[in-house]
């Protein structure tokens, strides 16, 4: 299926993880794909930049536009996780989580919409199931991601009739570099591997291709009467009750 054959994607925290398997399934489906974030990509054409600047979105979005001449399809994907409850947080710690995935998010929107108003097209941004409800020990980091979830839905109401369509995907527990090393970290990772899939329903955890494959339906001509909406990709975890 080549469904972004002459589409142009450009993915925030592309070089690893969730962002990583989204690059391949876009462009293994015919998209043009630019990642941005830190470090170099030696997969696909990149612009290195710090999204804690919030200079960067403009300069991101505008070499990408310079270097392809459009953007169809925009991911915010790029997050920063930081762990403590509100009397431990430093303001530090809770800025730079906010600025990283909520406002470099609307600087990102922001700096991309005249492309995506020429193109009538998409922008995922990738919550988390921590903005729907918490873990302990996460107060930033589910304000945020509960932040981006409110964005995606005013981006919709707003810029809907311009053509550009705005969904999110609230991932649950996926097996990415940054998960497994917070299990290593753990005083017995091998219990928490064991015991982490028995929290789902599906009795597993998730895989990056998983989410990808409803990132690139939602970036899709075949969802265009889908907008504003906050999908969940986390085996049955949040429908399951704690007790019976």
């Amino acid at each position: 299926m080549r469904r972004f054959e002459d589409k142009v994607a450009l993915i925030t925290g592309g070089a690893s993880g969730i962002g990583r398997a989204v690059a391949e399934r876009l462009a293994g489906e015919g998209a043009r794909v630019f990642t941005a974030q830190r470090s170099e990509d030696t997969a696909f054409e990149h612009v290195v930049a710090d999204l804690a600047d919030p200079e960067s979105p403009e300069r991101i979005v505008s070499e990408v536009a310079g270097r392809a001449g459009q953007l169809d399809i925009l991911v915010n994907n790029a997050g920063l996780m930081r762990q403590a409850r509100v009397e431990e947080l430093a303001l530090e710690d809770w800025n730079r989580t906010l600025q990283i995935n909520l406002t470099a998010p609307f600087l990102m929107i922001r700096a991309a919409l005249p492309h995506l108003r020429a193109a009538r097209g998409s922008i995922v941004n990738i919550g988390s199931i921590e903005g729907i409800g918490s873990n302990p020990r996460q107060a930033a980091y589910c304000a945020s991601k509960a932040g981006l979830h409110g964005l995606t839905r005013a981006v919709a109401v707003d810029h809907g009739a311009e053509g550009i369509r705005c969904n999110a995907v609230a991932p649950g527990w996926i097996d990415t570099e940054l998960n497994n090393q917070f299990i290593e970290d753990t005083d017995d990772p091998a219990a928490f591997r064991r015991d982490i899939g028995k929290i789902h329903p599906v009795g597993r955890t998730g895989q990056p291709q998983e989410v990808a494959a409803l990132v690139a339906f939602l970036a899709a001509e075949e969802s265009g009467f889908i907008t504003g909406q906050v999908y969940t990709v986390d085996g049955g975890r949040m429908a399951r009750l704690s007790l019976p």
